[in-house]
């Protein structure tokens, strides 16, 4: 059980050291320090060195968001999109505006090896997994398949975009007025 512990505080420790930094500017080195970990423990888990281990932390956040949505989605697409850019002004206040996605971390750098290319194919099933969820609950509502899609789409993007500009700017601001926007949209969707 606390081996099980030690790991998953790597890879949560990884999550959010990838979510400030992004994967290049990141070592296993400093992944471990980041989640007070030694750097031994650090390749006894993780066998495949920072791959393995950044591929994991972005499996991880995108599970842990899925899990936030789909449970807030049971609510309705407009309680699920607060809850989602809920989550994401939390961790841009929590993190003193340092932190972002790292999912959008991993998919905005280029891959250099197959390694990196497996982390970049998680990040799109994350990515994925997140657009399938609203679309889902949109069309559940009654919203027809390929518009409820595109929203989704639209949901994601903006909201990814939008964490980049609060960074930029030091403020929630922006994902304030994205919010509104989105849910304006979801609501015109809905026939509300």
């Amino acid at each position: 059980m606390r081996e099980k512990a030690s790991r998953q505080r790597l890879v949560a420790g990884a999550a959010d050291l990838l979510s400030r930094r992004g994967v290049k500017a990141t070592s296993i080195r400093e992944l471990a320090k980041h989640a007070r970990a030694p750097l031994g423990s650090t390749y006894h888990y993780f066998p495949g060195g920072k791959a393995q281990l950044v591929t994991e932390a972005v499996r991880f956040i995108g599970d842990k968001v899925s899990e936030v949505l789909a449970s807030s989605l049971q609510q309705g697409p407009v309680t699920g999109l607060q809850e989602f850019l809920a989550l994401w002004r939390r961790e841009v206040v929590r993190s003193d505006y340092r932190a972002g996605c790292p999912v959008l971390s991993v998919a905005v750098e280029e891959p250099d090896n197959e390694e990196g290319m497996a982390a970049l194919a998680v990040a799109k099933a994350v990515f994925a997994d997140w657009i399938g969820l609203l679309t889902r609950s949109l069309v559940n509502q009654g919203v027809e398949e390929q518009k409820a899609e595109q929203l989704a789409i639209l949901v994601v993007a903006s909201v990814e975009g939008t964490i980049a500009l609060c960074r930029a700017r030091r403020s929630v601001e922006p994902l304030e007025q994205v919010s509104m926007q989105l849910e304006a949209l979801i609501r015109q969707a809905l026939g509300e």
